[in-house]
């Protein structure tokens, strides 16, 4: 049974105040002057949710992140993004990434959150958010995993149906390029979520086909993005044929997105090429990666920024620590199940 180390809360905590989730941070300290943002808060609730017995603490994180996207929401649905120390609101209300987020946190919450008033208050955000759409297709990637968790409990939820399918057709069908049947010209972030809302359409909406299409975009992504049985992810400004590789900054929302990814593949299929890809996310924190070095703090519970030819970032900012306690999470779940059975 392979070891992995438990996901820790406690960095996210230190990055947690009365309002939200801090943004950035200098080391393990937080930056207060750069705010917080929807992005990253919406994050947070998906994965303390996700957790199975949640702590005091995560329950109240998970109380204060919900109410941050509930007040980010406007009437229309749509969402600001960013929210200064002074409580005031940077950006307009829109439905970019983080109007996805939004919906996928907030998606998670109406399912697992620990409590009824928070379950419900969740959905009621959900469903107002879910008759939006946006143009980008990471934005409706990001929501459609959202109205999937919400169609695993209620299968006749309308606008779920309706926003899941919807996100299908802007995410795109395969290209004909043997070499590169990507839908998009460049790979840039988060890159096995489009993979992984097929998936999740296909198992949601009845649709062999588009699981058929998942499974095909995630085994490529996986096929270029693995390297001398590593993982080497697509750098922080994206990667297009031709280009080198290895290249940098390596980003953990890469790996995460993977173990995503690979775990519903997973449990659609039980082909233990997924759960290798799991094994391979899980390691790149751990120093199996194109600098062999560790990402992870053990005496904070972050993650660092990123990954340079040399060495890692000395920062541990949001982004960085959910991308770790989501792919922690997916490995404990794991070895539990491997332990069940």
């Amino acid at each position: 049974m392979t070891w992995y180390p438990e996901p820790s809360f406690a960095h996210l905590a230190r990055l947690t105040d009365g309002t939200g989730l801090f943004e950035h941070a200098r080391g393990s300290d937080p930056l207060p002057e750069h705010g917080y943002c929807v992005d990253d808060v919406a994050r947070g609730l998906l994965v303390v949710c996700r957790e199975p017995t949640p702590s005091a603490v995560g329950i109240q994180l998970a109380e204060r992140y919900l109410e941050f996207l509930l007040r980010a929401q406007s009437a229309d649905g749509s969402f600001h993004n960013r929210l200064g120390v002074d409580r005031r609101w940077r950006d307009s209300s829109d439905t970019g990434d983080w109007w996805g987020r939004a919906i996928w946190g907030l998606g998670t919450a109406a399912v697992y959150a620990p409590h009824t008033g928070m379950r419900d208050a969740a959905l009621v955000s959900f469903a107002r958010a879910a008759h939006q759409r946006s143009r980008w297709p990471r934005a409706m990637a990001f929501a459609g995993l959202g109205a999937a968790e919400v169609l695993g409990v209620d299968p006749e939820h309308q606008a779920a149906r309706r926003l899941l399918a919807d996100a299908a057709t802007t995410v795109g069908r395969p290209g004909h390029a043997a070499d590169w049947p990507w839908p998009e010209a460049r790979l840039t972030y988060a890159n096995a979520a489009l993979a992984e809302l097929h998936l999740a359409a296909g198992q949601r909406l009845g649709d062999p086909r588009a699981i058929e299409i998942g499974l095909r975009l995630l085994g490529w992504l996986l096929e270029v993005e693995v390297r001398d049985g590593h993982l080497s992810t697509t750098p922080a400004h994206g990667w297009a044929r031709g280009e080198p590789r290895p290249a940098f900054d390596q980003q953990p929302i890469e790996a995460a997105a993977i173990a995503d990814a690979c775990v519903r593949a997973f449990s659609l299929t039980a082909d233990a090429r997924w759960s290798e890809g799991l094994r391979l996310a899980i390691g790149w924190f751990l120093g199996d990666n194109d600098s062999t070095v560790e990402l992870i703090d053990p005496e904070t519970g972050g993650a660092s920024d990123g990954l340079g030819p040399t060495g890692r970032s000395l920062n541990q900012g949001a982004e960085a620590t959910l991308a770790l306690i989501s792919t922690l999470q997916h490995g404990r779940n794991a070895r539990l199940r491997t332990h069940v059975h």
